[in-house]
């Protein structure tokens, strides 16, 4: 049975304080009818006794709380999960964005989901392949890992993301997977292309999309992501698929989770955000992994703008602490026409070793990516110091070594949106590009492995 309330006290911004309740918990839904018959929702934030402190989803505009009265529905926010959801657009709580019907549930989740128990976890060890050099090659997506992109504003993240979206797929297997994509507190323009791009390409069939647009409601924000965990857990554990989350950007839900906390009045953290929010991302990120004795998995690409490109923000700070690596893309590498413009010596996948290598992906793998590591890095080096010195100054073998990170960003990392490179081009091409060098500076190499890949054709 409903409890309905008609002691609505006060609304300030998205929130609404109700007196005289009785037996409300943390997080249940709530509905507000309105004086002429409106209903709008919303979600119990806080209980202080007779006292219930309401988030509104919807706008607080127009409401009059004097003929207003809330009702307490007993149950948190859930999303209705079913493998028809595969191919179609909702908005940030779930609700059909693309005109069609809404899903016929299997069943009905809490979107607030449950963290997995640490020791039912599984170790991330198969090689998930996106296609981008820069990434597969060097940065290796495992199954079950959290690996985010550090972005900056006005760089093409959002082609990064559809790439990812439309090429990723798990090799030597052949189970299904799937992807959520999350898009929020994004612009009209954004949620166009991502879901015209999943359609010109038949990505669209195996994608669940959610879409928060910027002039959505703050609150949707916040459930946006946990909507997309709540659909890919269904997806993964319940239908044993091998499932990609993608969220992009991070940052929105961040302001989002500030300005909700700025309305309760409570005490900033670090730049004004709440102190919660380590805990809050934590909780979310962590969604992601293996579980023994499950077939499925979800594997998680959060993509974040760092405000002022500053990768000591708290958002990019926090995210490095709890996920497991980052992909940081370059402002530099963007203006010289790279795309994806990936910078490969700061960026890490703590998980790389444990997806490559035999039957995973091939043998060289570990070794070229060392050389190609070191080669890069010494390569930038010696472009610096011509930069300042003159080339006069460099020696043969440095001039070789800058020769080499100019082919390896034209040709490795630039590779467009549209290219789609298995791991076995991304190896051959990497062995390419080590032709440059002597082969006496080869020193990160097995001597089989030249003998074996490095063919001068």
């Amino acid at each position: 049975m409903f409890k309905e309330y008609k002691t609505i006290k006060e609304v300030v911004g998205p929130l609404m304080l109700v007196e005289n309740v009785e037996g409300v918990k943390f997080n249940e839904l709530v509905e507000i009818v309105t004086g002429s018959g409106e209903t709008r929702r919303g979600r119990v934030l806080e209980v202080d006794r007779d006292k219930a402190l309401v988030q509104l989803f919807e706008n607080s505009q127009g409401l009059q709380i004097s003929k207003s009265r809330a009702r307490f529905l007993g149950r948190s926010l859930e999303l209705a999960v079913s493998e028809d959801m595969l191919g179609r657009v909702f908005d940030g709580l779930g609700n059909p964005r693309d005109g069609g019907a809404p899903v016929i549930a299997e069943k009905r989740m809490d979107v607030n989901g449950e963290p997995i128990n640490p020791a039912a976890r599984d170790y991330p060890n198969e090689f998930i392949q996106t296609g981008v050099s820069a990434i597969d090659g060097l940065n290796t997506l495992v199954r079950g890992q959290k690996l985010p992109v550090f972005s900056m504003s006005g760089l093409p993240h959002a082609e990064l993301a559809a790439q990812i979206a439309r090429q990723a797929r798990v090799l030597k297997s052949d189970e299904k997977f799937a992807v959520v994509f999350a898009a929020v507190g994004i612009t009209y323009e954004e949620a166009d292309y991502f879901i015209r791009d999943f359609q010109e390409t038949g990505a669209i069939t195996r994608t669940v999309l959610f879409t928060n647009l910027a002039n959505d409601p703050a609150i949707e924000r916040i459930a946006t992501p946990k909507m997309a965990l709540t659909a890919a857990e269904y997806l993964a554990y319940d239908l044993g698929m091998h499932v990609l989350v993608i969220i992009t950007d991070i940052t929105n839900y961040c302001e989002a989770l500030r300005e909700v906390s700025a309305a309760r009045k409570e005490v900033p953290g670090r730049r004004g955000y709440p102190g919660y929010l380590y805990t809050d991302l934590a909780a979310m990120y962590e969604r992601a992994g293996r579980i023994r004795g499950k077939k499925g998995s979800i594997t998680q690409i959060p993509i974040l703008t760092m405000p002022e490109d500053d990768k000591t923000h708290p958002i990019p700070d926090l995210t490095g602490y709890i996920t497991e690596g980052q992909i940081i893309l370059s402002r530099e590498l963007y203006k010289k026409g790279v795309t994806p413009p990936i910078d490969v010596l700061p960026s890490l996948s703590r998980l790389k070793d444990k997806g490559i290598g035999t039957g995973k992906t091939r043998e060289d793998h570990a070794d070229t990516m060392n050389q190609l590591f070191s080669a890069y890095a010494r390569g930038k080096e010696a472009k610096e110091l011509a930069a300042i010195l003159g080339e006069a100054a460099l020696s043969d073998t440095d001039k070789l070594y800058a020769k080499f990170a100019e082919a390896f960003e034209r040709e490795y990392v630039s590779q467009g949106f549209h290219v789609n490179r298995s791991i076995e081009e991304t190896l051959d091409l990497g062995w390419k590009l080590l032709r440059i060098l002597p082969r006496s500076e080869l020193k990160r190499i097995k001597e089989a492995y030249i003998e074996k890949y490095l063919k001068n054709d």
